[in-house]
């Protein structure tokens, strides 16, 4: 992952010959309304609290790359992948120079809260960018004013409890 210069992309024509990372991601929430969201820090001094996840490798289905992703990122095994909620289109310049953007599926994740213990070493985590794995209940994140993706989760999880999961994905802010 790179240094995003992030736009809030629309469908079709926008990304004609662009070449979009497929990704998934992971919206791991406990029944006390609690989110758990990984820090990271791209060259240049900026920060965002994503939700857990990174690339599909060709050849993996999402279920499978989100479970990799998991064990990798969280130590966690055999977590039960929900529906696919929500979807997150971004232009991003990759440092690497092989992805012009990318398309997040977020699924949801119901789970009891745990201790994170990543498979990765804090090195192989720094070097994609990741520098921190937190539990943050909602209402914490609400009045928290960090720079979150997607920029409405608080929103969006408000909506998923209210409404449940939706029939079909929704787009979420970049």
């Amino acid at each position: 992952m790179g240094e995003p210069t992030e736009g809030d992309a629309t469908e079709g024509d926008v990304t004609e010959g662009l070449r979009i990372r497929p990704a998934v991601r992971a919206l791991l929430l406990t029944p006390d309304d609690e989110v758990l969201l990984v820090r990271f820090e791209f060259p240049g001094g900026r920060t965002r609290w994503a939700l857990p996840g990174g690339g599909v490798e060709p050849g993996e289905t999402d279920t499978e790359a989100l479970h990799r992703e998991l064990e990798e990122e969280l130590g966690l095994l055999g977590a039960e992948i929900g529906p696919h909620i929500w979807t997150r289109l971004h232009l991003v310049a990759f440092v690497s120079g092989l992805w012009d953007g990318q398309r997040d599926h977020i699924h949801l994740v119901p789970c009891a809260r745990f201790d994170p213990s990543p498979a990765l070493t804090w090195d192989e985590l720094r070097a994609e960018y990741l520098h921190e794995i937190r539990w943050w209940h909602l209402d914490e994140l609400a009045g928290a004013g960090l720079p979150l993706a997607p920029a409405d989760l608080v929103e969006r999880v408000r909506d998923l409890r209210r409404e449940g999961p939706p029939a079909n994905p929704i787009r979420v802010a970049v």
